[in-house]
């Protein structure tokens, strides 16, 4: 299996959702790695550069329609982009990376559209609270009894979050794909929850 991780970025995505984890995916704390067990590739709607709420664009390394069908984990980035029509049919693409046991990871609208499309309802999750969750899964969405009110959940290889829950999204994925030991996982999380002033006084 490829060592890829691929991010879906829609139209006016929130860039803020993938920052740390790509981070730590690519670098440690003192350098870029030179060997990282894991790498980071972009997959849009189409080969168009993708603009983020904040404005600045961002050039896929895939389609869509061209994605490898091998790959380490698919993150589904939260954003505006998930509203839009024609975004159902990124549900195929997250059914065969569930069916191939392949880690998903999906934030704040990216989740709703997992509670959507039914891909959470064998598993404890998390998103932008019960109540969307329940608007936009509808009739598809069966578990709320698993919804848990927390930044992050990972269960059965899904890992959801809210749009604030950004590093505890990072730390969970970080952890189910073992890209570093649990202690550095953990360390980096703290030093981005809690900052260099509060972990290391003078």
């Amino acid at each position: 299996m490829s060592n890829e991780i691929l991010y879906i970025l829609l139209p006016d995505f929130a860039s803020h959702e993938m920052v740390y984890l790509m981070e730590a995916v690519s670098s440690d704390e003192m350098q870029l790695k030179s060997n990282p067990k894991y790498i980071n590739k972009v997959v849009a709607p189409t080969m168009e550069p993708v603009t983020a709420i904040g404005g600045f664009r961002v050039l896929p390394d895939y389609s869509i329609e061209n994605m490898p069908d091998d790959y380490a984990a698919l993150v589904l980035i939260g954003g505006y982009g998930w509203l839009n029509p024609g975004v159902d049919k990124i549900a195929p693409i997250v059914r065969k990376a569930l069916d191939k046991g392949i880690i998903v990871g999906a934030i704040c609208n990216g989740a709703s559209f997992m509670a959507k499309h039914g891909f959470l309802n064998s598993v404890k999750h998390t998103g932008n609270g019960l109540d969307q969750l329940k608007l936009w899964g509808g009739e598809a969405y069966t578990n709320s009894e698993n919804y848990i009110h927390q930044q992050a959940v990972s269960d059965g290889g899904i890992v959801t979050a809210n749009g604030s829950g950004v590093l505890e999204f990072t730390k969970e994925l970080l952890l189910l794909l073992e890209n570093d030991t649990p202690e550095r996982v953990e360390m980096y999380y703290q030093f981005n929850k809690q900052g260099f002033c509060a972990l290391f006084k003078n």
